[in-house]
């Protein structure tokens, strides 16, 4: 399926350039070697992707997938994250337009669409359909083997969801390559499968089978590569998520980087954020479980300054710095070096 990412893609991004949910595509934009040949976004067509995002590729976008076609994709990938990955309504017949065009689809959202009859109708044989959320085959539950190999597992951790984990172990695994160093990056998101091409997508695993999933992974690129940077899920601060906890056990993270959106101080409505050293203490703690496994230290904070100018970016990460007593940066838009010497030194 991986093939599918090497040919001209569209990426469908309704309302996702300027809203919350444009994740996949956004990310997409920025760290995808893939020929992106239109983004359809009927909200900012005909304006300038960079100075919209910030992203320095040259993109043009579109109000729908017929203005698309007329720069020759031959995939859809719809670039939208919805909550509980429902595909909205008005993307239903751009979706079809690109399938009746002769267009293969990469889905990353929850409903799988490879297996509705009214699409399946529209496939030629030169066409597939990508539901990229799909339990691997053959798992276990986890054992925690992971903790026997010596390479360095870095995990990603959050104050919430969506706020730069991923973003943050892809910055760090271009800065570990720089060095010279024999790292990977493990994708356990849709976004990340759909960069890398392997990973697995861990909010689609049940449950009891998640820690296996991650430490199935880790077991297999542990012994051949010097350092595992381990894309994040969710957060153990909010009460809709279940993936933090597996990807801890399963990975037996040797070291954690914190991520924060600077300024957000609350999960859902009643739930607050503590201040980050308390969060800190709770990562640890529960990554160490009282003494069952090994002291596993945060050693940075990834801070997340998107919305801000970079003055304004700069005096937050060093209030973060005071805050925390530990190295801060924002990995995407002044590099990852900082928190990869603080892993080198933890």
């Amino acid at each position: 399926m991986r093939l599918l990412l090497d040919r001209r893609i569209a990426i469908l991004l309704h309302e996702g350039i300027r809203g919350t949910h444009g994740k996949t595509g956004l990310s997409l934009l920025r760290y995808s070697e893939s020929p992106i040949v239109a983004v359809i976004d009927r909200e900012c067509a005909g304006q300038s992707l960079s100075a919209l995002t910030g992203i320095k590729r040259d993109v043009p976008i579109v109000a729908s997938m017929a203005a698309a076609l007329d720069y020759n994709p031959e995939v859809l990938v719809i670039g939208i994250a919805t909550k509980g990955g429902v595909i909205p309504d008005d993307y239903w017949h751009d979706i079809k337009d690109a399938l009746t065009a002769g267009m293969s689809l990469v889905n990353g959202l929850h409903v799988p669409m490879s297996t509705m009859p009214d699409l399946k109708a529209l496939l030629k044989s030169e066409q597939l359909i990508w539901d990229v959320r799909q339990e691997p085959p053959n798992l276990g539950i986890g054992t925690g083997m992971a903790r026997t190999l010596s390479c360095r597992r870095v995990l990603t951790v959050g104050t919430d969801m969506s706020v730069g984990k991923m973003s943050t172990s892809l910055e760090l695994n271009s800065a570990s390559r720089v060095r010279g160093w024999r790292s990977k990056f493990i994708a356990t998101g849709q976004t990340g499968l759909m960069l890398k091409g392997d990973g697995v997508a861990l909010d689609a695993v049940r449950v009891d089978f998640a820690a296996g999933a991650v430490e199935k992974m880790v077991m297999e690129y542990g012994q051949n590569h010097d350092i595992l940077h381990i894309e994040g899920q969710g957060s153990l601060l909010h009460p809709g998520s279940t993936a933090t906890l597996p990807l801890i056990r399963g990975s037996q993270p040797t070291q954690l980087i914190l991520v924060h959106r600077f300024g957000q101080t609350e999960v859902v409505e009643g739930v607050p954020i503590p201040p980050l050293p308390d969060v800190v203490k709770l990562y640890e703690m529960v990554a160490s479980a009282a003494g069952a496994f090994a002291q596993v230290p945060v050693v940075g904070i990834a801070l997340n300054t998107w919305h801000l100018d970079e003055e304004a970016a700069q005096s937050a990460i060093a209030q973060v710095e005071d805050e925390t007593g530990l190295p801060c940066t924002d990995a995407v838009r002044f590099g990852a070096e900082k928190l990869l010497d603080a892993i080198i030194q933890g």
